[in-house]
């Protein structure tokens, strides 16, 4: 059987969205509403994306996060959430290619929020909540509002917003659709998302708004129910034709559903209403890369520099698709310019590695090999640079090297089928059947259509049979 070598090219671009502010979820106990079914059925949840009736593309031609989802051309906060299910299962997560986060980490992002725009006082906060009468300040509309969002964005404060909405919101009346929005959105971030829904929807009963309809997207999201959360959307398409975020949010639940096909053609229909909208050029643009139409990926990604993008993934993404397209006067020059743009390590461990790939089809493996060490110094826990340096060794004859590397790979990224699959193939070729046995089985698991795995397993099964 072949060696496979991974190949992780495209970067993401990075982007963050305002109403897409993420906080990991509350574990699930006994008789919690917000539980859902452990066994999905076909295509309707994101915690098992492969089993979407899209067609989505196998991981032998698109890289896939942790979460199962293919790397796509955008990096947003609702997109890098392999949430894993246990606490246990968290801890063990490597923090690996800035996907599928630990728990833990999610909520740092609140913490500082907005604090650059507030001058505080040196000798103490800036205003003492402790102290605060929120009854009294509740029964001023226009002073509630500006103190809600204090509290909320600036201290992260959210029981006594909540309690300052909760307040307001009775001396409306609740009449006002805006604090029905307010405790929606306090609810959502205490977990408690079922009543986060009803809030959602009792202020969509008195005013349509786009942000409301997002909000109560996010929670379907949330609770997974990718299904509800596109009815959502189409829905808000009648009452709002042509809104952008919408049709956006639509492509971006097929895309986490690897239905990347309709996923794209809702991106081409954002074109259609905002023909500069990065994300969606970015993402039709990776999706023809790993199509195998560089050339036309590369109009993309061009369309993306002329509108004033400079940064280290598209220069990146510029060499790839120039490399693959064939036109090598561009390749190194866009390399180097990504290399000088790159603003961290991991940056910097994305060019590297891409260049290893470009020494790779030009059959300089020493080259190769220099490049994926220098990947390794930038990004330790790079696990696909340890698969290929190890294919490198390999060819070497240097099968201890190989067998460490591979073993460095698997365990930083178990849903990666490559390593698991050399691993196997090494062990089979030294003679240690049953480590190749249970190499291959974990690359079934990670890739259950991969042909070669499965010749691999029936030919050691024949093994084991004449034993």
């Amino acid at each position: 059987a072949a060696w496979s070598l991974k190949t992780r090219a495209l970067t993401e671009m990075v982007y963050v969205d305002e109403i897409d502010m993420d906080q990991e979820g509350i574990a699930e106990m006994m008789l919690d509403e917000n539980a859902i079914a452990q066994v999905a059925r076909p295509g309707t949840s994101l915690k098992l994306p492969g089993t979407s009736q899209g067609g989505g593309p196998s991981p032998a031609v698109r890289p896939v996060t942790q979460s199962g989802r293919p790397i796509t051309g955008f990096v947003r906060p609702s997109t890098q959430s392999g949430r894993p299910s246990t606490m246990e299962q968290a801890i063990k997560t490597p923090r690996t290619a800035l996907t599928a986060r630990p728990i833990t980490s999610a909520s740092g992002g609140y913490v500082r929020l907005g604090t650059a725009s507030m001058i505080t006082n040196p000798d103490g906060p800036f205003i003492n909540l402790s102290r605060l009468n929120l009854a009294k300040y509740a029964q001023k509309p226009k002073l509630a509002k500006a103190l809600f969002e204090y509290i909320f964005h600036h201290e992260n404060d959210v029981k006594n917003a909540l309690d300052l909405a909760a307040l307001a919101t009775e001396h409306a009346q609740f009449k006002d659709w805006w604090w029905k929005v307010q405790i929606g959105k306090c609810y959502y971030r205490l977990g408690l998302y079922r009543e986060a829904e009803k809030q959602f929807k009792s202020a969509l009963k008195q005013q349509d708004m786009v942000d409301t309809i997002l909000y109560l997207a996010k929670v379907y999201l949330r609770l997974d129910q990718p299904v509800t959360a596109l009815n959502l959307f189409k829905q808000g398409l009648d009452r709002f034709p042509g809104e952008v975020t919408l049709i956006c949010g639509i492509a971006r639940i097929y895309e986490e559903m690897n239905n990347i096909s309709s996923a794209a053609e809702y991106y081409k229909d954002v074109l259609k209403q905002d023909n500069t909208h990065v994300e969606a050029i970015a993402c039709i643009g990776s999706n023809h890369f790993y199509s195998d139409q560089p050339e036309i990926a590369l109009r993309f990604y061009r369309r993306l520099l002329q509108m004033g993008v400079y940064n280290c993934q598209l220069f990146n993404n510029l060499g790839l698709c120039c490399f693959y397209a064939q036109q090598y006067d561009m390749t190194l020059s866009s390399f180097e310019r990504a290399l000088f743009l790159a603003e961290n390590e991991e940056e910097t461990a994305d060019v590297w590695y891409n260049l290893g790939h470009v020494a790779v089809g030009i059959g300089d493996l020493n080259l190769a090999y220099q490049c994926f060490r220098l990947t390794l110094v930038n990004n330790n826990d790079y696990a696909e640079a340890y698969n290929n340096l190890a294919v490198l060794e390999m060819r070497k004859g240097h099968i201890e090297q190989a067998r460490a590397l591979l073993q460095t790979a698997s365990s930083l990224a178990p849903h990666m089928y490559e390593p698991h699959f050399n691993f196997a193939i090494l062990s089979e070729k030294v003679g240690d059947l049953q480590r190749s046995y249970t190499a291959a089985q974990k690359s079934e698991e990670a890739f259950p259509g991969h042909v070669d795995t499965q010749q691999l397993i029936k030919q050691l099964k024949q093994h084991f049979a004449m034993l």
